[in-house]
Protein backbone atom coordinates (compact mmCIF):
# COMPACT_ATOMS: atom_id res chain seq x y z
CA UNK A 1 0.00 0.00 0.00
CA UNK A 2 1.04 3.69 -0.77
CA UNK A 3 -0.15 6.99 -0.97
CA UNK A 4 0.35 10.59 -3.17
CA UNK A 5 -1.52 13.39 -1.70
CA UNK A 6 -2.07 16.97 -4.31
CA UNK A 7 -3.23 20.02 -3.83
CA UNK A 8 -2.67 23.35 -2.74
CA UNK A 9 -4.26 25.10 0.68
CA UNK A 10 -6.29 27.32 -0.76
CA UNK A 11 -6.34 25.75 -4.68
CA UNK A 12 -9.70 23.93 -6.12
CA UNK A 13 -9.27 20.74 -3.70
CA UNK A 14 -7.26 18.03 -2.14
CA UNK A 15 -6.58 14.50 -4.01
CA UNK A 16 -5.86 11.43 -2.66
CA UNK A 17 -4.37 8.61 -4.21
CA UNK A 18 -4.18 5.15 -2.87
CA UNK A 19 -2.18 1.89 -4.32
CA UNK A 20 -2.54 -1.57 -3.03
CA UNK A 21 -5.87 -1.63 -0.89
CA UNK A 22 -6.77 -5.22 -1.11
CA UNK A 23 -10.07 -6.13 -3.59
CA UNK A 24 -13.45 -7.07 -1.85
CA UNK A 25 -12.99 -4.71 1.35
CA UNK A 26 -15.81 -3.05 2.35
CA UNK A 27 -15.33 0.70 2.05
CA UNK A 28 -18.39 3.86 2.34
CA UNK A 29 -17.95 7.28 2.10
CA UNK A 30 -19.29 7.52 5.38
CA UNK A 31 -16.50 6.55 7.18
CA UNK A 32 -14.35 8.48 5.62
CA UNK A 33 -15.87 11.55 6.14
CA UNK A 34 -16.57 10.25 9.68
CA UNK A 35 -12.27 10.48 10.07
CA UNK A 36 -12.24 14.17 8.02
CA UNK A 37 -14.68 15.71 10.52
CA UNK A 38 -13.22 14.77 13.26
CA UNK A 39 -9.62 16.29 12.69
CA UNK A 40 -11.66 19.47 11.90
CA UNK A 41 -13.08 19.38 15.64
CA UNK A 42 -10.98 20.14 18.88
CA UNK A 43 -10.87 23.22 21.41
CA UNK A 44 -8.16 26.40 19.89
CA UNK A 45 -8.95 25.66 16.38
CA UNK A 46 -9.04 28.73 14.11
CA UNK A 47 -11.43 30.28 11.67
CA UNK A 48 -10.55 28.06 8.57
CA UNK A 49 -12.43 25.02 10.24
CA UNK A 50 -15.61 27.07 10.65
CA UNK A 51 -15.48 27.49 6.52
CA UNK A 52 -14.53 24.34 5.55
CA UNK A 53 -16.99 20.92 5.47
CA UNK A 54 -14.32 18.24 4.67
CA UNK A 55 -16.23 15.49 2.71
CA UNK A 56 -14.79 13.25 0.74
CA UNK A 57 -15.85 11.88 -3.24
CA UNK A 58 -14.68 8.71 -3.95
CA UNK A 59 -13.48 9.11 -7.59
CA UNK A 60 -12.68 5.96 -7.79
CA UNK A 61 -11.60 2.36 -7.33
CA UNK A 62 -14.95 1.50 -5.44
CA UNK A 63 -17.84 -0.09 -6.87
CA UNK A 64 -21.23 -0.81 -4.90
CA UNK A 65 -19.63 -0.57 -1.55
CA UNK A 66 -16.39 -2.74 -2.05
CA UNK A 67 -12.85 -2.05 -2.96
CA UNK A 68 -11.76 -2.79 -6.48
CA UNK A 69 -8.12 -3.62 -6.01
CA UNK A 70 -7.39 -0.69 -8.25
CA UNK A 71 -6.04 2.67 -7.28
CA UNK A 72 -8.80 4.84 -5.19
CA UNK A 73 -8.91 8.13 -5.78
CA UNK A 74 -10.15 10.36 -3.58
CA UNK A 75 -11.47 14.01 -3.17
CA UNK A 76 -11.80 17.03 -1.17
CA UNK A 77 -13.29 20.10 -1.94
CA UNK A 78 -11.71 23.43 -0.26
CA UNK A 79 -15.06 25.34 -0.03
CA UNK A 80 -12.75 28.39 0.50
CA UNK A 81 -11.43 28.15 -2.88
CA UNK A 82 -14.47 30.67 -4.17
CA UNK A 83 -12.77 34.00 -2.32
CA UNK A 84 -9.20 32.76 -3.65
CA UNK A 85 -9.60 32.03 -7.65
CA UNK A 86 -7.86 35.42 -8.83
CA UNK A 87 -5.24 33.93 -6.41
CA UNK A 88 -4.67 30.39 -6.82
CA UNK A 89 -6.34 30.08 -10.02
CA UNK A 90 -4.11 27.68 -13.02
CA UNK A 91 -4.86 30.17 -16.17
CA UNK A 92 -2.02 32.81 -17.18
CA UNK A 93 -2.78 36.09 -15.91
CA UNK A 94 -4.24 38.45 -18.32
CA UNK A 95 -1.72 40.57 -19.79
CA UNK A 96 -0.65 43.65 -17.84
CA UNK A 97 -2.47 42.28 -14.72
CA UNK A 98 -0.17 41.47 -11.25
CA UNK A 99 0.13 38.67 -9.47
CA UNK A 100 -2.25 39.32 -5.75
CA UNK A 101 -0.83 39.05 -2.18
CA UNK A 102 2.53 38.00 -2.97
CA UNK A 103 4.27 37.07 -0.37
CA UNK A 104 8.29 38.08 -0.13
CA UNK A 105 8.11 37.72 3.75
CA UNK A 106 9.20 34.38 5.26
CA UNK A 107 7.17 33.46 8.50
CA UNK A 108 9.91 32.23 10.93
CA UNK A 109 9.13 28.19 11.79
CA UNK A 110 7.01 27.58 8.45
CA UNK A 111 8.90 26.22 5.11
CA UNK A 112 8.00 29.69 3.59
CA UNK A 113 12.04 30.59 3.09
CA UNK A 114 13.57 27.44 2.81
CA UNK A 115 11.06 26.13 0.13
CA UNK A 116 11.57 29.45 -1.80
CA UNK A 117 15.53 29.20 -1.73
CA UNK A 118 15.09 25.37 -2.67
CA UNK A 119 12.99 26.23 -5.57
CA UNK A 120 13.90 29.38 -6.51
CA UNK A 121 10.34 31.07 -5.87
CA UNK A 122 10.14 34.56 -5.12
CA UNK A 123 6.18 34.63 -4.29
CA UNK A 124 6.68 32.45 -1.70
CA UNK A 125 3.06 31.69 -1.51
CA UNK A 126 4.15 28.84 -4.17
CA UNK A 127 5.37 26.97 -1.25
CA UNK A 128 3.36 28.29 1.78
CA UNK A 129 0.16 26.74 -0.23
CA UNK A 130 1.46 23.45 -0.29
CA UNK A 131 3.52 23.13 2.51
CA UNK A 132 0.46 24.20 5.12
CA UNK A 133 -1.14 22.05 7.53
CA UNK A 134 -4.16 21.66 5.21
CA UNK A 135 -1.98 18.82 3.47
CA UNK A 136 -3.11 16.59 5.97
CA UNK A 137 -6.77 16.77 5.12
CA UNK A 138 -5.53 14.68 2.50
CA UNK A 139 -3.86 12.09 4.87
CA UNK A 140 -6.32 11.51 7.05
CA UNK A 141 -8.32 10.25 4.32
CA UNK A 142 -5.95 7.76 3.39
CA UNK A 143 -5.65 6.99 6.97
CA UNK A 144 -9.44 6.28 6.92
CA UNK A 145 -9.40 3.60 4.71
CA UNK A 146 -6.62 1.78 6.73
CA UNK A 147 -8.62 2.04 9.23
CA UNK A 148 -11.07 0.34 7.59
CA UNK A 149 -8.89 -2.70 6.85
CA UNK A 150 -7.32 -2.83 10.10
CA UNK A 151 -11.04 -2.66 12.02
CA UNK A 152 -11.89 -5.70 9.73
CA UNK A 153 -8.88 -7.58 10.75
CA UNK A 154 -10.06 -6.74 14.73
CA UNK A 155 -7.01 -4.26 15.36
CA UNK A 156 -8.43 -0.72 16.30
CA UNK A 157 -5.96 2.44 16.36
CA UNK A 158 -7.01 5.49 18.60
CA UNK A 159 -5.28 8.85 19.22
CA UNK A 160 -5.65 11.39 21.72
CA UNK A 161 -3.85 14.02 23.69
CA UNK A 162 -1.31 13.46 26.35
CA UNK A 163 -0.16 17.37 27.51
CA UNK A 164 -0.97 20.44 26.14
CA UNK A 165 1.46 23.21 27.43
CA UNK A 166 3.51 20.94 30.29
CA UNK A 167 -0.50 20.14 31.58
CA UNK A 168 0.22 16.44 31.56
CA UNK A 169 -2.62 13.79 31.85
CA UNK A 170 -1.69 11.24 34.14
CA UNK A 171 -1.65 7.51 33.05
CA UNK A 172 -4.95 5.27 32.62
CA UNK A 173 -3.57 1.88 31.70
CA UNK A 174 -6.24 0.06 32.76
CA UNK A 175 -9.03 1.62 30.27
CA UNK A 176 -10.05 -0.84 26.93
CA UNK A 177 -9.42 0.74 23.70
CA UNK A 178 -13.22 0.98 23.17
CA UNK A 179 -13.20 3.80 26.70
CA UNK A 180 -10.38 5.63 25.16
CA UNK A 181 -11.98 6.23 21.47
CA UNK A 182 -15.40 7.33 23.96
CA UNK A 183 -13.72 9.80 26.47
CA UNK A 184 -11.29 10.92 24.07
CA UNK A 185 -14.33 11.92 21.79
CA UNK A 186 -15.94 13.40 24.23
CA UNK A 187 -13.42 16.07 25.17
CA UNK A 188 -12.93 19.46 23.89
CA UNK A 189 -9.03 18.82 24.30
CA UNK A 190 -9.54 14.97 23.35
CA UNK A 191 -8.09 13.98 26.41
CA UNK A 192 -8.47 11.22 28.57
CA UNK A 193 -7.68 12.51 32.23
CA UNK A 194 -10.46 14.64 32.87
CA UNK A 195 -8.78 16.31 35.83
CA UNK A 196 -6.55 18.20 33.69
CA UNK A 197 -9.15 19.06 30.78
CA UNK A 198 -10.31 22.56 32.20
CA UNK A 199 -6.53 23.22 32.68
CA UNK A 200 -5.73 22.50 29.03
CA UNK A 201 -8.60 24.64 27.49
CA UNK A 202 -7.95 27.90 29.86
CA UNK A 203 -4.42 27.52 28.34
CA UNK A 204 -5.53 27.61 25.07
CA UNK A 205 -7.47 30.34 25.94
CA UNK A 206 -4.39 32.24 27.44
CA UNK A 207 -2.32 31.51 24.53
CA UNK A 208 -4.82 33.29 22.17
CA UNK A 209 -5.82 36.31 24.57
CA UNK A 210 -1.61 36.59 24.15
CA UNK A 211 -1.32 36.36 20.81
CA UNK A 212 0.56 33.22 20.82
CA UNK A 213 0.41 29.54 20.43
CA UNK A 214 1.09 26.58 22.45
CA UNK A 215 2.38 22.71 21.58
CA UNK A 216 1.85 19.29 23.37
CA UNK A 217 2.04 15.75 23.31
CA UNK A 218 -0.20 13.08 21.17
CA UNK A 219 -0.85 9.62 21.95
CA UNK A 220 -1.70 6.95 19.48
CA UNK A 221 -2.66 3.53 21.16
CA UNK A 222 -3.07 0.05 19.27
CA UNK A 223 -4.47 -3.23 19.89
CA UNK A 224 -4.67 -6.38 17.94
CA UNK A 225 -1.76 -6.21 16.14
CA UNK A 226 -0.12 -9.71 16.39
CA UNK A 227 3.35 -10.92 17.25
CA UNK A 228 5.90 -10.75 14.33
CA UNK A 229 4.91 -7.82 11.54
CA UNK A 230 7.76 -5.91 10.28
CA UNK A 231 11.32 -7.09 10.20
CA UNK A 232 14.98 -6.80 12.07
CA UNK A 233 16.19 -7.90 8.85
CA UNK A 234 16.99 -4.55 6.97
CA UNK A 235 16.88 -1.14 8.53
CA UNK A 236 14.10 0.16 6.09
CA UNK A 237 11.51 -2.37 7.47
CA UNK A 238 11.62 -1.94 10.85
CA UNK A 239 8.28 -1.30 11.65
CA UNK A 240 9.03 1.30 14.76
CA UNK A 241 11.28 2.87 12.31
CA UNK A 242 8.86 3.37 9.37
CA UNK A 243 6.20 4.68 12.35
CA UNK A 244 8.46 7.19 13.78
CA UNK A 245 9.03 8.63 10.19
CA UNK A 246 5.14 9.27 9.47
CA UNK A 247 4.60 10.63 12.72
CA UNK A 248 7.74 13.35 12.30
CA UNK A 249 6.33 13.80 8.24
CA UNK A 250 3.29 15.39 10.11
CA UNK A 251 3.48 19.29 10.31
CA UNK A 252 4.91 20.73 13.34
CA UNK A 253 5.92 17.05 14.89
CA UNK A 254 9.40 17.49 16.31
CA UNK A 255 9.94 14.00 17.94
CA UNK A 256 9.10 10.43 18.42
CA UNK A 257 8.45 8.07 21.12
CA UNK A 258 7.79 4.37 21.81
CA UNK A 259 6.90 2.78 25.19
CA UNK A 260 8.59 4.72 27.65
CA UNK A 261 11.03 6.55 25.15
CA UNK A 262 13.43 8.78 26.41
CA UNK A 263 12.50 7.31 30.11
CA UNK A 264 14.52 4.35 29.08
CA UNK A 265 17.76 6.77 29.27
CA UNK A 266 17.24 7.11 33.04
CA UNK A 267 16.55 3.84 33.88
CA UNK A 268 18.37 0.28 34.17
CA UNK A 269 17.99 -2.65 32.09
CA UNK A 270 15.92 -4.19 34.38
CA UNK A 271 13.39 -1.38 34.61
CA UNK A 272 13.03 -1.50 30.63
CA UNK A 273 12.55 -4.65 29.25
CA UNK A 274 9.84 -6.60 29.64
CA UNK A 275 9.79 -10.14 30.80
CA UNK A 276 8.41 -12.60 28.70
CA UNK A 277 5.32 -15.28 30.24
CA UNK A 278 3.92 -17.71 28.13
CA UNK A 279 -0.31 -19.61 28.85
CA UNK A 280 -2.27 -21.72 27.01
CA UNK A 281 -4.89 -19.07 26.20
CA UNK A 282 -3.03 -16.13 24.84
CA UNK A 283 0.62 -18.15 23.93
CA UNK A 284 3.60 -15.43 24.15
CA UNK A 285 2.98 -12.05 26.43
CA UNK A 286 4.65 -9.62 27.76
CA UNK A 287 4.36 -8.55 32.04
CA UNK A 288 5.13 -5.41 30.98
CA UNK A 289 4.56 -2.94 27.85
CA UNK A 290 7.45 -0.51 28.56
CA UNK A 291 8.96 -0.86 24.80
CA UNK A 292 5.25 -0.36 23.52
CA UNK A 293 4.40 -3.12 22.20
CA UNK A 294 8.01 -3.07 19.62
CA UNK A 295 11.38 -5.00 20.00
CA UNK A 296 13.66 -5.50 16.59
CA UNK A 297 11.35 -3.54 14.54
CA UNK A 298 8.57 -6.24 15.04
CA UNK A 299 5.05 -5.78 17.11
CA UNK A 300 5.87 -8.06 20.84
CA UNK A 301 1.72 -8.75 20.26
CA UNK A 302 1.27 -6.02 23.33
CA UNK A 303 -0.75 -2.73 22.62
CA UNK A 304 1.31 -0.61 20.30
CA UNK A 305 1.76 3.18 22.41
CA UNK A 306 3.77 5.49 19.75
CA UNK A 307 3.95 9.55 21.19
CA UNK A 308 4.20 12.58 19.15
CA UNK A 309 5.46 16.05 19.89
CA UNK A 310 4.16 18.76 18.42
CA UNK A 311 5.40 22.22 18.62
CA UNK A 312 3.43 25.17 19.07
CA UNK A 313 1.77 26.95 15.50
CA UNK A 314 4.38 29.23 14.31
CA UNK A 315 1.84 31.73 12.70
CA UNK A 316 1.13 33.99 15.69
CA UNK A 317 -0.56 37.25 16.22
CA UNK A 318 2.13 38.59 18.12
CA UNK A 319 4.66 38.15 15.60
CA UNK A 320 8.24 37.50 15.63
CA UNK A 321 10.87 39.02 13.34
CA UNK A 322 12.37 38.23 9.99
CA UNK A 323 13.55 39.68 6.67
CA UNK A 324 11.79 40.28 3.46
CA UNK A 325 13.48 38.67 0.49
CA UNK A 326 13.08 41.66 -1.56
CA UNK A 327 14.26 43.90 0.08
CA UNK A 328 16.34 42.35 3.01
CA UNK A 329 14.60 44.67 5.25
CA UNK A 330 13.82 43.40 8.86
CA UNK A 331 9.95 43.37 9.54
CA UNK A 332 7.64 41.92 11.71
CA UNK A 333 5.82 38.35 10.19
CA UNK A 334 3.04 38.45 8.76
CA UNK A 335 -0.14 36.96 10.17
CA UNK A 336 -2.35 34.25 8.51
CA UNK A 337 -5.15 32.41 10.12
CA UNK A 338 -4.36 30.31 12.61
CA UNK A 339 -4.66 28.17 15.48
CA UNK A 340 -4.13 29.00 19.22
CA UNK A 341 -3.89 25.32 19.62
CA UNK A 342 -3.94 22.22 17.31
CA UNK A 343 -2.86 19.42 19.04
CA UNK A 344 -6.01 18.01 19.84
CA UNK A 345 -6.35 17.46 15.77
CA UNK A 346 -2.91 17.01 15.25
CA UNK A 347 -3.71 13.63 17.52
CA UNK A 348 -6.58 12.75 14.63
CA UNK A 349 -3.48 12.83 11.92
CA UNK A 350 -1.39 10.70 13.84
CA UNK A 351 -3.59 8.41 14.65
CA UNK A 352 -4.49 7.94 10.65
CA UNK A 353 -0.40 8.14 9.67
CA UNK A 354 0.04 5.51 12.07
CA UNK A 355 -2.72 3.39 10.81
CA UNK A 356 -1.20 3.81 7.20
CA UNK A 357 1.81 1.90 8.35
CA UNK A 358 0.14 -0.70 9.90
CA UNK A 359 -1.74 -1.82 7.29
CA UNK A 360 1.00 -1.34 4.77
CA UNK A 361 2.90 -3.65 6.72
CA UNK A 362 0.64 -6.42 7.23
CA UNK A 363 -0.34 -6.23 2.78
CA UNK A 364 3.41 -6.44 2.91
CA UNK A 365 3.51 -9.48 4.71
CA UNK A 366 0.76 -11.31 3.68
CA UNK A 367 -0.90 -12.11 0.50
CA UNK A 368 -3.36 -9.32 -0.34
CA UNK A 369 -4.60 -9.41 -3.74
CA UNK A 370 -7.98 -9.80 -2.13
CA UNK A 371 -9.50 -8.82 1.50
CA UNK A 372 -10.96 -12.63 2.01
CA UNK A 373 -7.55 -13.97 0.99
CA UNK A 374 -6.19 -11.26 3.74
CA UNK A 375 -8.11 -12.37 6.45
CA UNK A 376 -7.51 -15.65 6.17
CA UNK A 377 -3.86 -15.54 6.16
CA UNK A 378 -3.54 -12.77 8.93
CA UNK A 379 -6.02 -15.45 11.16
CA UNK A 380 -4.55 -18.65 9.97
CA UNK A 381 -0.72 -16.55 11.42
CA UNK A 382 -2.64 -15.55 15.08
CA UNK A 383 -3.61 -19.28 15.29
CA UNK A 384 0.05 -20.71 14.70
CA UNK A 385 1.32 -18.02 16.99
CA UNK A 386 -1.06 -19.39 19.70
CA UNK A 387 0.52 -22.70 19.27
CA UNK A 388 3.91 -21.95 18.57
Amino acid sequence: MRYLTAGESHGKKLTTIIEGVPARMPLLKKDIDESLLRRQKGYGRGRRMQIEKDLVEITSGVRHGYTLGSPIALEINNDDYRSWIDIMGEEPLEEGAKVRRVVTRPRPGHADLNGALKYGHRDMRNVLERSSARETTARVAAGAVAKILLRQLDIEVVGYVKEIAGIKAKEIEHLTIEERMEISEQSPVRVLDKDVEQQMMDAIDQAKKDGDSIGGVCEVYVVGMPAGIGSYVHYDRKLDGRIAQAVMSINAFKGVEIGIGFEAARRRGSEVHDEILWSEEKGFYRRTNRLGGFEGGMTTGMPLVIRGVMKPIPTLYKPLKSVDIETKEPFNASIERSDACAVPAASVVMEHVVAFELAKAITEQFTSDSFPQLKEALDKYREELRSF
